[in-house]
């Protein structure tokens, strides 16, 4: 689960997710992320280093 906000400004990085996560498998991520208006570094940095674990951790709950 992508955090709702950045750890650094506060701006919401939630809601681009799903749209960056199919668009980075047939474009470059740096074209998409300016597409979708995320222009800071920090968020970003939410969003290129994001890993979905909770699908990997879900049978031990």
């Amino acid at each position: 689960m992508i955090p709702v906000r950045c750890f650094t400004c506060g701006k919401v990085v939630s809601s681009a997710w799903q749209e960056y996560k199919k668009r980075i498998e047939l474009e470059d991520p740096a074209k998409v992320m300016d597409d979708l208006g995320v222009e800071r570094y920090c968020c970003r940095r939410m969003l290129l280093t994001h890993a979905e674990l909770v699908d990997d951790f879900a049978p031990y709950y």
